[in-house]
């Protein structure tokens, strides 16, 4: 009784409640994509072993295992070698210690108890493989006369079934499955890591940075690399002072009607040097930016548009006059955007540029420069 007082002593009240708050949208796609991805493996069950088999070829971890593939994809732990060698090595693990000792009070948590040990030995900690193990124990009397091919089919193909629909999942959905590993090329193609996580911190030092937090389970070293460098951007954010879009914004914008023709907009971006245009409807209605990049895409293509119109491109951002110039830091910086529309109402006012942006920073940093230089250099006793 002590020590349960004692440990309750040491359990804050708000340690109960909920950690994690999934957006409604996050939600539903995971709902979607475990929908899908159970379907097909039901699916494929049935194709190899008929309807008679199919309750004991369907089995219960592979629920678990959808939860951390379409739900918690950039976790290490719903990786494809975690996930379908984690769960392939718990069934067999599990069918030898039943063979070897058919009492089920003790083979139960022997077989999960082994399974975690061979799953961290292999690098494929994996949680749904504790359900294997135990869905083994438990169902030994039908399982063990299938033998090692339990491990096989239907785990291992399962479960491979399962991580291909994840991957295909994601990328109609517009994710990434499985997880970015370090050093991997960027979205240029080249092999520096994104602008935002260049933290001058190596792969083996962030490893060792999750391993002395005891993390390595729940974030991937790109995943930390990424939060880091999205960390340190907002606080950058923090030093852009208290000026706003409407401050350091272009105004004098250079503009194209809809049926403006290609020859025409490449003129005004070579006379210019912008990178992107917007295009004002004939009751000046601000429909969208043309950027200098899609117009190089679509001659390489070799299906260039004849007018504005048909490469117009609803910008992903918008801002307004009074937006704080800290909040278009990050999307300037981190999300390969060249500029942010500065729209009021339907009418478009002006235009944030990255250098406009760089500008502003540097004028900030020199008048905190500048006031330093102003203050004493020692306070007299």
């Amino acid at each position: 009784m002590q020590i349960l007082t004692t440990l309750m002593g040491h359990l804050h009240i708000r340690s109960l409640g909920p950690v994690a708050s999934v957006p409604g949208h996050e939600a539903l796609r995971a709902g979607c994509g475990a929908f899908l991805g159970l379907l097909s493996t039901a699916i494929l069950a049935r194709l190899l072993v008929g309807d008679a088999g199919l309750s004991l070829y369907l089995i219960a971890p592979f629920g678990a295992s959808s939860v951390l593939l379409f739900a918690a994809p950039n976790s290490p732990l719903a990786q494809p070698w975690p996930a379908i060698i984690g769960n392939t090595a718990s069934a067999t693990v599990a069918i030898l210690v039943c063979r070897a000792l058919p009492e089920t009070a003790l083979n139960v948590p022997l077989s999960v108890g082994m399974a975690i040990l061979v799953m961290a030995l292999l690098r494929a900690t994996h949680p749904p493989g504790g359900a294997v193990a135990m869905t083994v124990a438990l169902g030994a009397d039908k399982i063990l006369p299938l033998g090692l091919g339990f491990a096989l089919l239907p785990v291992a193909t399962g479960t491979l079934t399962l991580v291909i629909a994840a991957a295909a999942y994601a990328r109609l959905t517009g994710r990434r499955y499985p997880f970015r590993q370090f050093g991997e090329p960027n979205g240029h193609g080249t092999q520096d890591p994104a602008a935002a996580e260049r933290l001058g911190l190596t792969e083996v030092e962030l490893s060792d940075i999750l391993s002395r937090y005891r993390q390595s389970l729940n974030l991937g070293v790109e995943d930390l690399a990424r939060l880091i460098g999205a960390a340190e951007l907002q606080a950058a954010s923090h030093m852009a002072g208290p000026e706003t879009a409407a401050a350091i914004m272009s105004r004098d914008l250079v503009t194209v009607a809809p049926e403006t023709q290609l020859a025409d907009i490449a003129a005004l971006f070579l006379r210019h040097d912008f990178t992107s245009l917007p295009v004002i409807d004939a009751e000046g209605r601000f429909m969208g930016l043309i950027f200098q990049l899609q117009m190089i895409r679509a001659a390489y293509r070799g299906d260039a548009p004849a007018i504005a119109a048909e490469i117009v491109q609803a910008p992903a951002t918008e801002a307004g006059p009074d937006t704080p110039v800290a909040a278009l830091l990050p999307q300037l910086a981190a999300e390969g955007m060249d500029a942010i529309p500065i729209v009021e109402g339907e009418r478009i006012v002006g235009v944030v540029t990255q250098t406009d942006l760089i500008a502003a920073l540097a004028r900030h940093s020199l008048r905190g420069t500048e006031a330093d230089a102003t203050l004493p250099a020692a306070i007299p006793a």
